[in-house]
């Protein structure tokens, strides 16, 4: 069988961010099938321009047949507007150009039984669907966050007619798809309360490989001297900095440390609020806090090895309790405790593994206080 998955955000783990369709493409090739992937031809967490097999050696060539194969995935990488760190705004241009793009670049892919596709963005979705009519082939559609309900749910989405407007397309897609995946068990209740068949609905949890989240043992000193860390308890925060993850909290919760020397917060992320957690930090002289860029998740094993705790936020909003964060996974796979503070689903996952302390939600006090249990025992 050969898959075709459009997805702009796709990211191996040479690259920051989530690997979760990296995994599952590659699993697809040791079963023997073959995996065809069409993403941007820039990173969604860096912004910057990816290189391509078919750039190295100065042999340059047009945009639309930058092709790579790694691990025994074939990767064509569609042009996109560098404009992806321009606010809110640069996003949605970067959305709308990969849609275009999307499209033509699927054109490079021969003889695919089925299109996979993957939301957010809900943009990438509209490409996939056409290449699957274009095609006549199966339209596999995986829903990894529940858009636009968390955008309402926070605010982003506040205009009448454009909220109609994107559920009207979140459940025109839902129809058209001849199966749906998920990744938490909450999202199966959203959709059959939607009217979606149950008979179509695949769950296929959130999860991590632990082997790549186990480091060589002899890198947790070069890793903390990279970043400075010397005999503190090291508390990380790995993941995206957006309108979601609270960042409010993390700083309040620096502010309630601040007397604590020997505890020290690693903050390494990237995203729309990035600047603004620097300037809180700086304007409030927190001196415990060290903020760093993402890494690429291949490294993310000696990062996290060389930490004592792990942190985990959203803010507090009702559609929130239904996700599994990726970063969570990785912190238990890890062997590291999480300091989880999120509502809902992913507290089974962490309490039904003993993995952590849990507390409300925006509550700084709190998440202060659990840290500093774990630093004590």
């Amino acid at each position: 069988m050969k898959v075709l998955l459009i997805h702009q955000l796709y990211a191996d783990d040479r690259e920051p961010g989530g690997t979760r369709h990296f995994e599952l493409a590659k699993r697809l090739v040791q079963f023997g099938h073959e995996v065809v992937v069409v993403t941007s031809d820039r990173c969604y967490f860096t912004g910057t321009r990816r290189v391509a097999s078919s750039q190295r050696g100065g042999n340059k060539q047009p945009a639309r047949k930058r092709r790579e194969t790694y691990q025994g995935v074939t990767v064509f990488q569609a042009a996109t507007l560098p404009t992806w760190r321009w606010g809110l705004l640069g996003k949605v241009f970067a959305y709308l150009s990969f849609m275009i793009t999307a499209l033509w670049t699927a054109g490079n892919a021969k003889q695919i039984d089925v299109v996979l596709a993957t939301s957010p963005p809900i943009f990438q979705l509209l490409p996939a669907w056409l290449l699957a009519i274009w095609r006549r082939r199966s339209f596999v559609l995986e829903i990894r966050d529940l858009w636009p309900a968390f955008a309402i749910d926070m605010g982003v989405l506040r205009n009448r007619w454009i909220i109609c407007l994107a559920e009207w397309t979140e459940r025109f897609f839902y129809r058209q798809a001849t199966r749906i995946i998920v990744n938490s068990p909450a999202y199966v209740d959203y959709l059959l309360e939607l009217g979606i068949a149950r008979e179509i609905i695949r769950l296929i949890p959130n999860g991590v490989d632990p082997q790549m989240l186990q480091p060589p043992t002899d890198t947790k000193t070069s890793t903390r001297d990279a970043f400075g860390l010397n005999g503190e308890f090291v508390v990380t925060y790995a993941g995206a900095l957006g309108l979601a993850n609270d960042i409010d909290t993390m700083v309040n919760v620096a502010d309630q440390l601040r007397h604590d020397e020997d505890i020290r917060l690693l903050v390494l992320g990237n995203g729309l609020l990035q600047r603004d957690i620097a300037q809180q930090i700086f304007q409030r002289e927190l001196a415990n806090v060290t903020l760093s860029d993402v890494i690429a998740k291949g490294k993310m094993a000696e990062l996290l090895n060389a930490s004592d705790a792990c942190l985990a936020t959203l803010r507090d909003i009702p559609m929130f309790r239904m996700t599994y964060p990726n970063k969570v996974f990785d912190y238990m796979a890890a062997g590291r405790p999480v300091v989880l503070a999120i509502d809902g689903v992913i507290r089974d996952v962490v309490a039904s593994a003993n993995g952590g302390i849990c507390v409300p939600p925006g509550d700084a006090p709190a998440i202060a206080d659990a840290i500093r249990y774990l630093r004590d025992h």
